[in-house]
């Protein structure tokens, strides 16, 4: 699930950490880097459960409505085609997830405002009705409906974004990307398997997490040589002048291309610019593009640098 974009990101985000700490620990930073990437995969697993919570929220409100003193014709015969949502009745059976909720004790039972809200919203929406409304019945409408919520309802959510990095600082920034796993797992469900559907895993492959110690370590243990580029590279600054955060973006792009054969430089510089864009100043994404640049037209002409 964790793909190379986020592991970018954590890598900067860490080594940030590591040097506003005295970077006096190695090992200590990098199982941190580590925490903190099985704490994006917790978030992937809480927001399915999301999908599940939602859903139940609304079958107990259809419950307490027939219990009413004097229930209407329309308590006592409810729709109950979004409860009876073959999707989320497979995720809500899925080994995995139910593995996760059992051992990671990890729920939406301290957030039933929220939760109380957003299903409201969601039966309010033109998604939702156009769907209870349909005559037909699939697994594949069903499943269609919960991709449609997600995209509109519960990404770009600022209530769920403020809400989810008050439980952890380690989700702060990383549910933009997480979403992305989501849809996808949802677009991947197939009715056929059951609750021996496929989950994303933590990490795509071995090579994945290898590349994830490797980049993090040649960025700490090579820093020196990539600052000493760096301020090659910016012979017209000071580099104490140059933001912390710009350096460290950098130093990291630098020990990706010179580290690893098998990715194009291209590649990292865009990786690298996106990520300036995202987390730094309004112009630290043009700065850091030119400066890296530069520094690998200088490595190329001293042959330094031989991939593309």
């Amino acid at each position: 699930m964790i793909n190379r974009v986020l592991i970018r990101i954590k890598i900067v985000q860490i080594i940030y950490a590591y040097y506003q700490n005295g970077g006096k620990n190695l090992e200590t930073a990098e199982k941190e880097l580590f925490f903190s990437i099985s704490k994006a995969f917790d978030l992937y697993n809480y927001l399915l459960l999301l999908m599940i919570e939602l859903t139940n929220y609304a079958g107990n409100k259809i419950s307490k409505a027939k219990r009413k003193l004097v229930p209407t014709a329309a308590d006592l015969n409810p729709n109950t085609k979004f409860i009876d949502n073959r999707f989320i009745a497979q995720l809500e059976k899925n080994e995995q997830l139910m593995n996760f909720k059992e051992n990671q004790k990890r729920t939406w039972d301290n957030e039933p405002d929220f939760v109380k809200n957003l299903c409201e919203k969601i039966m309010d929406s033109e998604v939702f009705n156009s769907y209870m409304a349909s005559e037909t019945s699939s697994y594949a409408e069903d499943r269609e409906l919960w991709r449609k919520i997600y995209k509109t309802m519960i990404m770009n959510n600022e209530e769920l974004d403020g809400l989810l990095e008050d439980q952890s600082l380690y989700w702060n920034g990383d549910k933009d990307i997480v979403d992305t796993f989501v849809l996808k797992t949802i677009k991947f469900f197939d009715e056929k398997n059951a609750d021996k559907q496929q989950l994303l895993p933590e990490f795509k492959d071995a090579e994945d997490k290898d590349f994830a110690s490797s980049l993090f370590r040649r960025s700490i243990l090579n820093g020196d040589y990539y600052r000493h580029l760096i301020s090659e590279g910016t012979r017209n600054w000071e580099l104490k002048r140059i933001a912390l955060f710009d350096t460290l973006i950098m130093q990291v792009a630098l020990a990706e291309i010179l580290t690893f054969p098998n990715i194009p430089v291209n590649v990292s510089l865009n990786e690298y610019v996106d990520i300036a864009k995202a987390y730094s100043t309004p112009k630290s994404g043009g700065f850091i593009n030119g400066t890296l640049d530069g520094i690998v037209k200088q490595l190329r002409a001293q042959r330094k640098l031989l991939k593309q």
